[in-house]
């Protein structure tokens, strides 16, 4: 069976900004989450696999198929939701199923209608009159309710309050029950991603700085505290990142680089990208 999704060496050069030989592969049966701070190439990256921009090189597959070349039978086996949406907002959620069964062969009224009801939502008002949250659940909807098999997300949850995350959330777990199916999921709140993600892309200045299992990589990693004499005395391959301060410093580092006994501390994903983007030191 083939992977969800194939990115393999992608650029894109902007004036100022380049995506820089971009690579990650996410298999099915799995969620990816796609992290990095503000600017460093994330949703570039959703919109070469949506082929919504030109890329200046590299290869994308999505389940299989070349994402230019059978472009229009990608669009169909996947659901996608961007942070802005792509509704007007003068539509109302009946006209929106009126448009969606026009663009999807597979399209189901029902099912829509089944999440809506199942949300709250009321069908007859306009979308410019729905919180964020309705907006995005609407959006959302629309994504699952065409036999999608992969999800592309940029941002689902930002914004959002807790209980209206952990419905989302919920909708992303009922859809992976499924094991063929796969999600890549863009978004800056980490913790979402420690509950959901099997595998993290982090992506830094254009560049993939890691790409790995989620569980691996918290495995790999831990949080040392330690004094300036006992971090100079690591491997630096051993040190992803350091923070050096008046009481003592800490590092991202890779456990099986450090002596036995010393104290290292659990990581998690937020902290990871801290350090690989705030730290000193990064390799």
């Amino acid at each position: 069976m083939a992977n969800a999704l194939e990115v393999r060496g992608l650029c894109k050069h902007y004036e100022g900004f380049a995506l820089d030989h971009v690579s990650f592969t996410l298999p099915r049966g799995c969620v990816m989450g796609l992290i990095g701070e503000n600017g460093a190439g994330k949703s570039t990256t959703i919109k070469a696999i949506l082929n919504l921009i030109h890329r200046d090189a590299g290869e994308i597959r999505v389940l299989g198929w070349d994402n230019i070349a059978d472009e229009r039978t990608v669009k169909e086996h996947i659901g996608v939701v961007l942070e802005d949406g792509c509704f007007l907002n003068t539509m109302n959620a009946r006209q929106v199923d009126v448009l969606m069964g026009k663009a999807y062969e597979k399209w189901n009224s029902a099912q829509f209608f089944g999440f809506l009801k199942r949300f709250g939502i009321d069908t007859d008002k306009k979308i410019k009159d729905y919180s964020k949250g309705m907006r995005m659940k609407t959006n959302i909807a629309v994504a699952m309710s065409h036999d999608a098999e992969l999800l592309i997300m940029d941002e689902p949850t930002s914004g959002l309050d807790p209980v209206v995350r952990d419905e989302v959330l919920d909708l992303f777990y009922d859809f992976m029950q499924d094991d063929t199916h796969a999600i890549l999921l863009s978004s800056h709140i980490t913790s979402d991603l420690d509950k959901i993600a099997d595998y993290i892309t982090f992506i830094h200045g254009g560049r993939v700085a890691l790409s790995e299992p989620r569980d691996t990589l918290l495995d790999i990693y831990g949080v040392l505290h330690c004094t300036a004499d006992q971090l100079s005395a690591l491997d630096p391959s051993a040190v992803r990142g350091k923070r050096v301060g008046a009481f003592g410093c800490e590092a991202l580092v890779r456990r099986d680089g450090v002596p036995q006994g010393w104290p290292v501390e659990p990581v998690n994903i937020e902290q990871v990208m801290l350090f690989l983007t705030r730290g000193e030191d990064v390799r």
